[in-house]
């Protein structure tokens, strides 16, 4: 006779119906099994998912790969510094640019050996990796506190011997690095930069590594712990002027970020990347040493992906969804930044300051990625000086993409704002306008769309007998308004504002301070 066998009772929830209907179609199984169909239906799903996730995952690293190009087809190549003597204005095509500081940037090669900076006193920079992820601070975030410090970057390839000290070692996980420097005008009479200018030009210096030089003693060499080398010399970098340069470091919206993102996974180690983000890519055959070559069918796939990954950036990169958090003061206020949810990680605020010391957040084990892609979306570079909340030190910003009332800005109307007295910035404060499609500056007469404490580029902005500032954007000045008081739109663009407050004071984080809402006059 047969055993009889007791079947154990299998839970619905475990099981798949013969029929799923769903937003992409209807999905059949043959007791589990998909149909042919059903499996062409989901492969395309799934490589579509991929490809919206690959775009909005990898905006940091097409963005700095689209910079690098941007400089390489103006003919500035890596260790070659872009320097804007009279500061950067609105026929650059460059993420957020702000018109107040004097801008050096520069791509280095640490694929053939360590790299030496020195750098500016009284300066505030960032060098970060090719994913801009940050490597370090320098000048007055920095370890040199902005007296001026000697750097040693050294690539993730690199398996030399390394100084025992006299330089600032930092290690990077790409093979090139962004130095990203602002100097400030702000000291200097009628804020010429000419003079800053100069000091950035004389004492910036950028040069290989010399192992055995300075830094290395002759004990570690007698005692075999290292070698023994001439100094290396201190050169001076070629500068190629930007002010007024016409070229574009935006990335593409379209197929050309995938392209663009495969460029860069070619062009750096596999290990740059974390395996997980390496797979979303894979997954769209974006795999070191392999070529990508998407058939037909993904090419099409990825088209759709990248219109939707793009959209999906522009709505968080435009802080339009209040739910993300990105609010600074409240849901009232159309004033947003999104580093405030994920710090410069993007994973925890940046930690409280109090009387008892560094108050942290605690660590959820989570990645913010809305955070990220807004913030790439519409920014270069990153740091801690971006979100910290220590006063004096570093930047913060406020980025205002409706008015009052909730409704995006019309070129062709007229607003205005009212910033109240004691606006916290002890070094100055500004307001820049962007074009929304660009994200860059405004394009108009102004070749310079801004207005703030500095009377350069433009004239200074007038505070009204109560010691407030009222500023006001339209097509043209209205009658009574300072010169400084006006920033200029275009009829046939939206736009957004950023306000930049540099080395803010304690009214702006307790918000006992606050901006005013941006209100339509006419």
């Amino acid at each position: 006779m047969p055993t009889e066998v007791t079947k154990t009772p299998v839970p619905a929830d475990i099981t798949t119906p013969s029929t799923v209907e769903a937003a992409i179609g209807t999905l059949k199984f043959t007791d589990g099994y998909p149909s042919r169909e059903t499996a062409d239906i989901l492969r395309d799903h799934l490589d579509y998912l991929h490809g919206v996730e690959a775009f909005t995952n990898s905006i940091q690293g097409v963005s700095t790969y689209a910079v690098r190009q941007g400089f390489l087809d103006s003919g500035v190549m890596d260790g070659d510094v872009l320097i804007f003597s009279e500061l950067m204005d609105s026929r650059s095509l460059f993420l957020t640019a702000n018109a107040d500081t004097v801008y050096y940037i520069s791509f280095l090669d640490l694929s053939q050996g360590p790299v030496v900076v020195e750098t500016p006193v009284d300066t505030l920079g960032c060098i970060d990796d090719l994913w801009f992820r940050w490597v370090t601070d320098f000048g007055l975030p920095g370890a040199d506190r902005g007296l001026g410090g000697t750097y040693l970057l050294v690539g993730p390839t690199y398996a030399g011997p390394l100084p025992e000290g006299g330089y600032l070692v930092r290690h990077a996980r790409t093979n090139r690095v962004v130095v990203l420097g602002r100097s400030f005008i702000n000291q200097n009479p009628g804020n010429d930069p000419a003079a800053t200018v100069a000091q950035i030009k004389e004492q910036l210096k950028i040069y290989r590594y010399g192992p055995g030089g300075v830094g290395s003693s002759i004990g570690a060499f007698l005692t075999g712990k290292g070698p023994l080398g001439e100094p290396a010399a201190a050169q001076s970098p070629r500068f190629v002027e930007g002010t007024g340069l016409a070229f574009n470091t935006v990335p593409p919206n379209d197929f050309g970020h995938y392209e663009m993102l495969d460029a860069l996974v070619q062009m750096e180690p596999a290990e740059a990347l974390d395996t997980e983000l390496a797979g979303q890519f894979a997954a769209l055959g974006i795999v070191k040493d392999e070529k990508f070559a998407p058939d037909a069918r993904l090419r099409k796939i990825l088209d759709e992906a990248a219109s939707v990954g793009n959209a999906a950036s522009r709505a968080l990169g435009m802080g339009a969804h209040p739910t993300d958090g990105f609010r600074y003061y409240d849901g009232s206020s159309g004033w947003w930044i999104s580093l405030w949810v994920g710090g410069f990680e993007f994973t925890n605020p940046p930690p409280e300051i109090t009387t008892d010391g560094i108050k942290p957040y605690p660590n959820k084990g989570a990645r913010q990625l809305h955070s990220r892609t807004s913030f790439f979306y519409t920014a270069t570079g990153i740091t801690p000086a971006m979100c910290m909340r220590l006063t004096g030190v570093g930047s913060q910003y406020l980025i205002g993409n409706v008015d009052a009332a909730g409704d995006p800005f019309d070129g062709a109307r007229s607003y205005r704002l009212t910033l109240p007295k004691d606006i916290p910035a002890a070094r100055f404060w500004s307001l820049t306008l962007y074009d929304n499609q660009t994200r860059s500056m405004l394009q108009t007469e102004q070749l310079y769309p801004r207005a703030g404490s500095q009377e350069y580029p433009s004239p200074a902005a007038e505070a009204q007998s109560d010691g407030s500032t009222v500023v006001h954007f339209s097509p043209t000045r209205p009658d009574g308004v300072a010169a400084g008081n006006w920033i200029q739109t275009d009829p046939q663009k939206g736009w957004f504002v950023i306000l930049r407050l540099y080395s803010p004071l304690q009214p702006f984080f307790d918000k006992s301070w606050r901006a005013g809402e941006i209100e339509l006059v006419a």
